[in-house]
Order: C-alpha cells, then sequence, then structure tokens
C-alpha cells in the first residue's frame, strides 16, 4: 500500500512539474489578452443586436484594435511624421511634466527590448566583492564621462521571478563579457538560476 502511496504521490509531482507551468503561463497569457481586449473594445459602443438591441459584444476585437493602431503608428512614423512634426511633439511633452516622465521611461524601456539600439543584448559577469562573489547582468552605458566617472559602465542587474531590477555603476575592469545569449542571460536570471544555461 504505501509503496502504490509512493508511485502516485511520484505521479502526481511529475504531473504539477509539467501542468503548474503551462498553465500558469497560459492562465497569464490568456488573462493579459483578455484584459486588453476587454478594456479596448469598443463593439459595445458601436454595435447593436436587431433582435434584442442590446450593445453587441465581438471578442478579439479590442486586441484587433491595438494591432490597427500599432501598425498604422509604425506607417504613421516611418513614412510621413517628419523632423518637425517630431519636434512640436516633444515641445508639447515638455510643458506635462508628469506625462513626459511616464511616457520617456515607457518608451526608453520599451526600446530597451524591441528598438533599433536594443540596450539588454550583452550579457555580462560582474564580480561584487573581494570574496569573489559574481552576479549576471546587461550592460547598458559604456561611457559614464558624462557623470565624471571615465573608467566606470553601468550595468543593469534584472532581479529574480520579477521584471524589476538595478542599474548599478561599477569599475569597467570588473565587468567581463560572458558568450551566452542575452535571452539566454535573462531567462538564467529571472528563474532564479534555476533554466540551465544551454
Amino acid at each position: 500500500m504505501k509503496r502504490l502511496f509512493r508511485a502516485l504521490l511520484n505521479y502526481f509531482i511529475k504531473g504539477m512539474l509539467v501542468v503548474v507551468p503551462l498553465g500558469a503561463a497560459f492562465f497569464l497569457i490568456f488573462w493579459a489578452v483578455s484584459s486588453i481586449d476587454n478594456a479596448l473594445n469598443i463593439s459595445d459602443f458601436f454595435l447593436v443586436n436587431p433582435t434584442t438591441g442590446k450593445p453587441m459584444h465581438i471578442p478579439g476585437l479590442g486586441i484587433v484594435n491595438v494591432i490597427v493602431i500599432i501598425l498604422i503608428s509604425g506607417i504613421l512614423v516611418t513614412s510621413v511624421i517628419t523632423d518637425p512634426i517630431k519636434g512640436w511633439f516633444h515641445r508639447w511633452l515638455n510643458r506635462l511634466p508628469i506625462f513626459k516622465f511616464l511616457y520617456s521611461s515607457i518608451k526608453d524601456l520599451t526600446e530597451a527590448f524591441v528598438g533599433d539600439e536594443k540596450k539588454f543584448n550583452e550579457p555580462v559577469i560582474v564580480e561584487v566583492n573581494e570574496f569573489g562573489l559574481k552576479k549576471i547582468g546587461f550592460l547598458v552605458q559604456k561611457d559614464m564621462k558624462a557623470i565624471g566617472l571615465p573608467v566606470d559602465v553601468a550595468v543593469y542587474f534584472p532581479y529574480s521571478y520579477s521584471f524589476a531590477g538595478q542599474v548599478v555603476i561599477v569599475s569597467a575592469d570588473k565587468v567581463k563579457s560572458i558568450d551566452i545569449t542575452a535571452a539566454e542571460a535573462m531567462k538564467f536570471v529571472i528563474s532564479g538560476g534555476v533554466s540551465g544555461l544551454e
């Protein structure tokens, strides 16, 4: 009986190791997609069911709206919006300090991952103290002369199990490039080191 119980417990634990990560990933994706869809779905305002006279909700229309807005914005920025218009937009932003701060912070973070000049693309290992403690991070600034630190660099250390992180300025001789991709380094750190480096 004990042997059967142990075998069932073993199967249950192994099943959890497969189902829980899959379920959590699907749940987070579903939650994000449905939240965006509900927030940006305008079908309730414009479409009415002719038989009942009530607003008609079309699932997925909010996501379509986001995709269309992003595509139109990309087309406009690439081929229509000129430097004078961009200058006017930035002058307008300067008059709204709180909005400017939020906009520029989110824009910089977005560009760090998907822009033309990705920032988190150079994984490094940094010797933190005299005892040999090392941390994996991403080199984000190689030149710190603007703040009077000509031999230092800025390294971003993401936190495990979090989207937050910390920028630390260290001496350049403490920083070494590592021969792994940025995606592998990020996965290793975010997972708390449990995702092996391949």
